[in-house]
């Protein structure tokens, strides 16, 4: 099953033609979702605004050494290691969704599309590895993080509409799998049996994943690298993404400054302690 790839058998069926013009509109919906959730959301307004805000407020100038710095550290960090998440458990649940989920769309488009340049062998595992992967990694979230009471309490069987994104993921990598094993098992699609509900799942729940782009998480995929840019070129310039600086409550310039400080705190104001740094990061 593994070493085998799941396409092949299908061209009885349904010509290279279509699979691959099925994986050209995938990639075109996924275009218009992205550019249509900016425009409805306005995020992308509001990035460069709040950039050219920051500009304005910086103390300092960034090189461009600095900024390329600060991109290759973002890449590292934000992009290729999650790790904006401070939980480990919901570090490596995001991990493994977001890497199966690369490895398996990859792998798919590239069987396709007929690679020579890399074995159909070697493509079907990685295909039948990066679906296993989203599996763990989403059914693991879905049973033991998003139910979890201290963060958001909710059960694994109310659905909203913020689930439309992984649950067709889990339905698309399940059912993808479940059909390789069937159509390997000896199922044929043709037959009109359990490998032909299995095909079909698959290929409704991942038709539906990419054409739902604008009403699910899929399109923060892209944006989130820029914000996360954006974030440290904001610390780096001393703008602080436009928010109020860290002052020492005791510095008497302070106190002149916004005089209810001394009014309400005093003239030595006690050190208010950690706050929410005070305790290790749970669940996000």
């Amino acid at each position: 099953m593994i070493t085998s790839n799941p396409f092949d058998a299908l061209t009885a069926l349904i010509s290279t033609d279509i699979m691959q013009g099925y994986i050209v509109l995938m990639a075109i919906l996924v275009f218009l979702g992205t550019v249509l959730d900016m425009m409805h959301k306005k995020s992308a307004k509001y990035f460069f605004e709040n950039a050219q805000k920051a500009k304005k407020n910086a103390k300092r100038t960034v090189s461009g050494g600095e900024k390329i710095g600060l991109a290759v550290a973002t890449v590292a960090k934000e992009v290729l290691t999650s790790g904006e998440f401070s939980n480990p458990r919901r570090r490596l649940s995001h991990l493994l969704t977001m890497y199966g989920f690369i490895i398996f769309v990859a792998t798919s488009a590239l069987m396709i599309f007929g690679c020579d340049a890399i074995a159909t062998s070697t493509l079907a595992q990685l295909w039948h590895i990066g679906a296993a992967m989203l599996c763990i990694g989403g059914y693991w979230f879905w049973f033991f993080i998003r139910v979890d009471v201290n963060s958001e309490g909710i059960k694994c069987y109310q659905l909203r509409r913020a689930d439309m994104f992984i649950v067709s993921l889990l339905l698309m990598a399940t059912f993808g799998l479940l059909w390789s094993y069937s159509q390997s098992s000896g199922g044929n699609v043709a037959d009109m049996g359990s490998t032909a509900l299995f095909f079909a799942v698959f290929v409704l729940s991942t038709t539906f994943l990419f054409s739902t782009v604008m009403w699910s998480k899929f399109a923060h995929m892209f944006f989130k690298p820029a914000a996360a840019f954006q974030k440290r070129v904001a610390h780096a310039d001393g703008s602080n993404e436009n928010l109020p600086g860290d002052f020492d409550l005791t510095d008497p310039a302070v106190q002149a400054k916004f005089p209810d400080i001394p009014l309400y705190m005093g003239k030595n104001p006690p050190n208010m302690g950690p706050g929410i740094r005070r305790e290790a990061a749970n669940h996000y």
